[in-house]
């Protein structure tokens, strides 16, 4: 499958804008497709291997992989995402991503109806995305301004997951994870928003952005299920 990169002129008319933005979008949906391939093979091959139960056994150090492997795949994400190699490293992270995601799903598997719960938590992340995705699609409003509140909310999450990993607060785990489903949500609707108003016009960027949103949402939702299924 061939993906073209988009460089914007500088100046374009309103039809070649539109046309423009249409085929970002569609490159974009496609590529959001292709990244969930390596994900579920990744968290197949976590399980398969055993790779899970070993992150169970050493959460630190398996946070310090987690956050390495992360943050390096990403910028060289966006160091190559003018060139096809974005999307090679994009494809490799995603598969990074579903093993690093083989912990928590062989965690609910291991539930009493596990699989209906994980089914559960894939079906409400596909409602998220796909009601966020149509709202920013057609309301009117440029909602930029949201970036910035979303990017200050992503990081406070962030800030709180890393200190109740070492001083864990069961009662304030559930707050953060209704905050993280909120900022995720919306920031589905800030990512696709933003590429109908041509504010984004790299597909690679754009698959990248949503992507975490809803890697992020998926999470929450497992962990929900799990809590849930848990009290059973």
């Amino acid at each position: 499958m061939a993906f073209e990169q988009n460089v914007a002129p500088i100046e374009m008319s309103p039809v070649a804008a539109v046309a423009r933005t249409n085929k970002v979008m569609r490159q974009t949906y496609m590529l959001l497709a292709l990244s969930m391939i390596p994900t579920v093979i990744g968290a197949w091959f976590g399980i398969a291997s055993g790779i899970n139960q070993t992150m169970l056994a050493s959460p630190g150090i398996s946070l310090v992989v987690f956050l390495g492997g992360a943050f390096g795949f990403m910028y060289a994400i966006e160091k190559n995402k003018e060139s096809g190699l974005g999307v090679v490293f994009l494809l490799a992270f995603t598969f990074f991503m579903g093993i690093m995601l083989s912990r928590m799903v062989g965690m609910v598997l291991g539930l009493k109806g596990g699989a209906a719960l994980v089914g559960m938590a894939f079906g409400g992340t596909s409602l998220i995305f796909l009601g966020m995705a149509a709202l920013g699609t057609v309301i009117k409003r440029d909602l930029s301004g949201m970036g910035k509140f979303l990017a200050i909310g992503a990081m406070i999450t962030f800030a709180a997951s890393l200190i109740m990993f070492i001083f864990p607060m069961p009662a304030m785990m559930m707050a953060l994870l209704v905050m993280v489903l909120i900022i995720f949500s919306l920031f589905i609707l800030y990512d696709v928003n933003r590429i109908v108003k041509g504010g984004e016009t790299n597909y690679i960027s754009a698959t990248l952005g949503l992507y975490m949103s809803i890697y992020n949402v998926f999470q929450v939702l497992l962990a929900f299920a799990g809590i849930g299924g848990s009290r059973d």
